[in-house]
């Protein structure tokens, strides 16, 4: 009798740790991911911001200094509400802004973006500067970098669904350094965020591909096979490690979430981006090809 009571008394404790455990891991993969809901009712042409937080096209925005790093030049600048923007100028700002819009839909922790295609600056080095990416910076603090093979998420569907998500958009741009940890001011919540994600709808190459390119982006498929229950995919950029043990279920689920995108709001994310509608058109038609790849992997026994 004594050692059924020991037997039960230890598998109650085991319970108990698996259950905190459990509790533990979706606390962290909130910092992530959470359940983006009723997916159809987002509004993918403002995104997360929504309409009345735009910024707008009408105002000056004070100058505060220049970014000369990376691809794609830009400037930190100040509204008179005393909102704080990074700005990114170039052929990266549309591509961004449709990436970031996405992510978020699928429920991905991303930041406020929009698209400005005129705007004015003064006390800059130009007076009125070229279309630009607008991410808003003064609601969050940064917590340095992440890297996609040290985090608390490995080996979670949500991070490989979040892998799959860029192959969708054909990011090529993989690297850590894009990866940063917000923490909110006005909620101390911590967040992990893809977050500079330009270099995509176009054609993953080595060792760099292109952005904003309908013509290649239709070149590419998602998926070409499975081997040893491993999806093999039309990727051809650098960080092909990361795409190691991602399951037919893995690449189910984040395309179920894309498939609750409505034709409304493909239409609505790219009017966004300030893309021509005819355009917008066929990148929905090839966004939408990929994600019937991704379903079809139900096929393998992808149920879960």
């Amino acid at each position: 009798m004594a050692g059924v009571l020991v037997a039960a008394a230890a598998a109650a404790a085991l319970t108990a740790s698996q259950s905190a455990s459990f509790k533990t891991r979706q606390a962290a993969i909130a910092e992530l991911w959470k359940d983006p809901g009723n997916i159809a009712a987002k509004d993918l042409r403002w995104g997360r911001g929504g309409k009345a937080g735009a910024p707008s096209a009408e105002i000056e925005y004070e100058f505060k200094g220049s970014d000369t790093t990376g691809y794609s030049g830009g400037y930190d600048v100040v509204d008179p509400r005393g909102r704080k923007w990074d700005v990114k100028i170039g052929d990266e700002g549309q591509t961004e802004v449709m990436a970031s819009r996405l992510l978020w839909a699928v429920g991905y922790h991303q930041p406020i973006v929009y698209f400005v295609p005129e705007w004015k600056m003064k006390n800059g080095p130009v007076s009125r500067p070229n279309s630009g990416r607008f991410r808003l910076s003064s609601d969050h603090d940064a917590d340095g970098e992440w890297s996609w093979t040290e985090n608390p998420f490995l080996g979670s569907r949500q991070l490989k669904g979040l892998i799959v998500a860029n192959l969708i958009i054909n990011n090529w741009d993989l690297k850590p350094s894009q990866n940063r940890i917000y923490v909110e001011v006005k909620n101390p919540a911590r967040w992990f965020v893809v977050q500079d994600i330009g270099a995509s709808f176009g054609k993953t190459a080595w060792p760099v591909g292109n952005r904003n390119n309908i013509d290649d982006f239709e070149t590419q498929k998602l998926v070409l096979g499975v081997e040893n229950g491993r999806v093999q995919f039309d990727y051809h950029a650098r960080h092909k490690d990361l795409l190691d043990d991602i399951t037919p279920a893995d690449v189910v689920w984040i395309c179920r979430l894309f498939a609750r995108i409505t034709d409304r709001q493909w239409t609505d994310l790219f009017a966004g981006a300030s893309i021509a509608p005819e355009i917008g058109a066929r990148y929905t038609r090839k966004i939408k090809s990929k994600i019937q790849e991704g379903l079809a992997l139900q096929s393998q026994g992808a149920t879960r």
